[in-house]
This record gives structure tokens, sequence and C-alpha cells, in this order.
């Protein structure tokens, strides 16, 4: 299943995991996923929101996100970002440049 291999694989396989599992409840495009901000998906408190509200990237229209169906995981992924001291802006960090988010070249390098 694509799911266990995202876990057991590589140093960030919570990460890649979680990517897969919100690109997949959301429905949204990879490049949208990729610059969601924590403060998009997590309350002040850590506890994941409702839901979102993003604009897309490609066309500029609001989209809310219902993030029930992820919940979980991103509650799991909440918990291994302050494990691995991963302090960025960015839902979904590059591991060698946490300031910046994951690039859709590397995405697409770990899906394939």
């Amino acid at each position: 299943m694509v799911q266990d291999t995202l876990l057991d694989s590589f140093r960030a396989g919570r990460r890649n995991y979680t990517i897969f599992q919100v690109g997949k409840a959301t429905l949204l495009r990879v490049s949208d996923v990729m610059k969601l901000k924590k403060t998009d998906v997590f309350n002040l408190d850590g506890t994941v929101k409702q839901t979102a509200f993003i604009h897309d990237q490609k066309t500029g229209k609001g989209n809310t996100l219902y993030l029930k169906p992820v919940q979980q995981d991103l509650m799991l992924y909440h918990a291994w970002l302050i494990q691995q001291n991963m302090n960025s802006e960015w839902l979904f960090p590059s591991t060698s440049r946490p300031d910046r988010p994951i690039t859709e070249k590397q995405f697409y390098k770990i899906m394939a």
C-alpha cells in the first residue's frame, strides 16, 4: 500500500505520508498542498482546525478545505514536527531548508 511505503521510507516518512493524505482528502493541486502553512490548518494551541480557507494558486479562487477526514493524520504529523524540531511556518517544510516548503519536484520524486 502506498501509505505504508511512504511511512516506512525516508527520514521524512511521516511528512510524506501526511502530504499524500492531505492531497487525497482535499483534492488540492500539488502546488497548493506544498504552499500550505501551519497556521492554515492548526489553531494556536496545536489542535487541527475544522476547516481551512485558501486561495488556489492557479485560479485565485477561494477554496474551503474540510480537514476532519485527515484530523488524526495532522495531529500525528504535528507531534512529529515537534519531535523533529522542525520550526517552520510551512506545513510541509523541506528537510534541508526548513525556511522553504518542499518543492513540487521533490514531491514527485518521493511519489515515484
